[in-house]
């Protein structure tokens, strides 16, 4: 009984932060309802027993891809008026996309009444007296082990497209030179004094 309640309460709290995820004006809270989204995608793995996805979800989507997201958000200098006023411009593309993914879905859900594909015993055969973790590791860095290095490398490629975005040029503030902070000697450094009262600073 724990477990239908459970299950419940975190589909419903997914669809709903999904939808104010897309609904919601301001960037920075849209991307909020996409971390709460993903917290509770990771209990919903959890009660399936998928506890390596729902590691994952966390330490990966919540922990770097949606923080991502928000530094990009925040650091990026949006105009919310004309974000609102270029709205209508668009509307034609946004409706085509949304009757597509809702083409997908009826076709996913339609797939799924038909019975679902045993992708687990065809393509990964694996005992199950083996835990879910440990099996997902050994499929990882055995038969999948190219896969997965690729798949950190356009993470990788993400990480410094999101530093090229954020960099840029500030007029009144000088960059930083690092060969000069490295080169400098002892004697210029700034040194924190605790003189005693009623002395002067040695200077």
């Amino acid at each position: 009984m724990i477990q239908l309640l459970a299950f419940y309460l975190f589909a419903i709290v997914v669809l709903a932060s999904g939808a104010l995820t897309i609904l919601s004006r301001n960037p920075v809270h849209s991307v909020l309802w996409l971390i709460l989204a993903f917290f509770n995608a990771a209990g919903l793995m959890v009660i399936v027993g998928a506890e390596f996805i729902a590691m994952l979800l966390v330490i990966v989507y919540v922990g770097a891809v949606a923080v991502l997201f928000l530094f990009v958000v925040m650091m990026l200098n949006i105009d919310f008026a004309e974000l609102r006023a270029g709205v209508m411009r668009y509307a034609a593309v946004g409706l085509a996309l949304a009757v597509a993914l809702a083409a997908e879905i009826i076709i996913a859900v339609g797939a799924y009444s038909a019975g679902g594909l045993q992708l687990g015993r065809r393509i990964a055969p694996v005992d199950p007296a083996v835990p879910n973790i440990e099996a997902v590791g050994e499929l990882l860095y055995t038969r999948y082990l190219f896969v997965f290095e690729a798949a950190g490398l356009v993470l990788l490629v993400a990480m410094i497209g999101a530093i090229v975005l954020t960099h840029r040029e500030r007029s009144g503030v000088r960059p930083q030179n690092i060969s000069r902070q490295i080169n400098r000697r002892s004697k210029d450094a700034t040194r924190n004094m605790n003189p005693p009262v009623g002395q002067g600073v040695e200077l």
